[in-house]
């Protein structure tokens, strides 16, 4: 349980998070438009697209928002799987950054956004439809076999096993889906620690003035059970962003007597 409050936000807090979602919204139809022609030229080019895009949102963050982000650790090139703590939209934007070839694990629901929903199949995500359960699972599994064998490769698949975006300082219990696909394919799970939902609330605003961090982990390589690996992967990722939490001056309450 967090203690945490945010600053009160002040009226410049709210006027620059509309100035950020009216120039997102512009920047996202003009390079969607403009990219159009290159991510129907395959993975690579719709990637390069992704790139440009991805510069744009952050250099606003920087510039509009005052919000930064800090990374620690070292971000994966080659094929991997990516499971990550998720806070906000914040660290959507700065994981797609700092990986080169990245693709998400995303709900069915991301593939109706205008542009960007189009461009997110394009460059490899993988929609879920967590109704169909073990279902879902065996299709996500053969989509990452598949991409391996591409000329492309898989690049970094980014989890989130939480399933939802959390509060600083709370979490929810993970689900195994990570783990089953490393089981499935071998590949090496990185943990990701973040604290952006300090600045980056859930809901999407208002957005706060500040430098969030992301912190990759060392990675777990394949061989254990889709289990166990789990609850490593939540022991490490919960305790470090406490660690970022705590940093940024977030407290936990104590517990109830």
């Amino acid at each position: 349980m967090t203690d945490y409050r945010p600053r009160p936000a002040s009226p410049l807090d709210w006027l620059r998070t509309l100035a950020y979602y009216l120039y997102i919204a512009l920047a996202t139809l003009v390079l969607g438009l403009w990219g159009l022609p290159q991510g129907l030229r395959g993975r690579a080019h719709a990637n390069h697209v992704a790139t440009v895009w991805l510069r744009q949102m952050m250099g606003a963050a920087r510039v509009i928002l005052g919000v930064r982000v800090e990374f620690r650790g070292t971000p994966p090139a080659g094929d991997c799987l990516i499971a990550s703590k998720h806070q906000s939209f914040l660290d959507i934007l700065a994981l797609a950054q700092a990986c080169p070839r990245r693709a998400f694990v995303m709900k069915r629901a991301v593939l109706n956004v205008p542009v960007m929903g189009w461009f997110a199949r394009k460059v490899g995500s993988i929609p879920i439809d967590r109704a169909r359960g073990k279902e879902a699972m065996k299709q996500i599994a053969a989509e990452v076999q598949a991409a391996m064998a591409s000329p492309d490769g898989l690049g970094q698949l980014i989890f989130y096993p939480e399933g939802t975006r959390t509060r600083p300082g709370t979490s929810v219990p993970y689900k195994h889906g990570v783990g089953l696909i490393q089981r499935a394919t071998g590949l090496p799970i990185v943990p990701v620690a973040v604290n952006c939902g300090m600045f980056w609330p859930k809901r999407g605003y208002p957005i706060r003035r500040g430098t969030a961090v992301i912190e990759f982990l060392p990675p777990l390589p394949p061989g254990e059970r889709a289990g166990p690996v789990m609850e490593i992967l939540e022991d490490r990722i919960e305790a470090a962003s406490l660690r970022l939490f705590a940093e940024a001056g977030g407290q936990l309450a104590p517990p109830a007597r």
